[in-house]
């Protein structure tokens, strides 16, 4: 294994990348891997966690605009920027050393009409936001903690307004997270109960789904052909998705 460590400032974390076995991870203080790309495929989504949050596209086939919040090695950017040509994406992060691993280890697109990073707090973001989105993902760690501004009941609340009538959000938790059910509570009062999820792995992460509306009842026959028309369309298990899915 190989390992190199970005400089840093003083009021960010030690951003480190390492190599092994063809993966190129992202560390940001500390061991846990935040980011990871296959060198040989630098645009698929290695980490399954990650695939398991593309499981919007079950419900929500063909977003205008989205945003992200954490970008990470930008694996979910890069797969949105090629997959999704006509989604126009805004990535927020906080962090300009991650910002720079990204650019300089991860294959990460540069900005265009249809691809923005901004540099700010993503709670401070959403607040100031002046748009909708179709789709908000929230992927928010500090090593193994999930960010504590992106999590409290103002953030659920005003990101509910940022979004689309059809807007969906997609938050990254990790299911042994002492307070995971808390954050769910406040996502299930801010989104009125209208919230399912998808266990990633055992053990492993919770990815959440919440409606700003009642998107109505899905059949699971409906469901899992939708599934098989978007593995048409992208490299992701979608049928395995559905089997994965559960209420809250």
């Amino acid at each position: 294994m190989t390992k190199a460590t970005i400089p840093y400032s003083y009021d960010n974390p030690e951003v480190t990348i390492s190599e092994q076995d063809g993966i190129r991870s992202l560390h940001l203080g500390g061991t846990m891997v935040q980011s990871a790309m296959r060198i040989a495929a630098p645009n698929e989504l290695e980490l399954v966690y990650t695939q398991c949050m593309m499981g919007f596209l079950l419900f929500h086939a063909k977003p205008a605009n989205m945003l992200l919040i954490g970008l990470g090695g930008g694996s979910l950017a890069k797969f949105v920027y090629h997959y999704l040509p006509v989604t126009r994406l805004t990535v927020i992060e906080t962090n300009q050393q991650v910002i720079t691993a990204a650019y300089q280890y991860f294959n990460l697109p540069d900005e265009d009409d249809r691809f923005e990073i901004v540099l700010t707090e993503g709670s401070r973001f959403i607040t100031e936001y002046p748009g909708a989105a179709d789709i908000i993902m929230v992927d928010g760690f500090d090593d193994d903690c999930q960010v504590s501004s992106l999590c409290s009941q103002d953030f659920y609340d005003v990101t509910k307004r940022c979004l689309t009538n059809n807007g969906i959000l997609v938050v990254n938790f990790l299911s042994r997270d002492k307070q995971l059910k808390t954050w769910l509570q406040r996502i299930e009062k801010s989104f009125n109960g209208h919230l399912i999820a998808m266990m990633a792995e055992i053990h492993g992460n919770l990815i959440v789904f919440a409606f700003k509306n009642n998107p109505g009842k899905y059949s699971w026959k409906s469901i899992k052909q939708k599934a098989q028309k978007l593995e048409k369309q992208y490299p992701l298990p979608f049928s395995e998705f559905v089997t994965k899915l559960q209420k809250y």
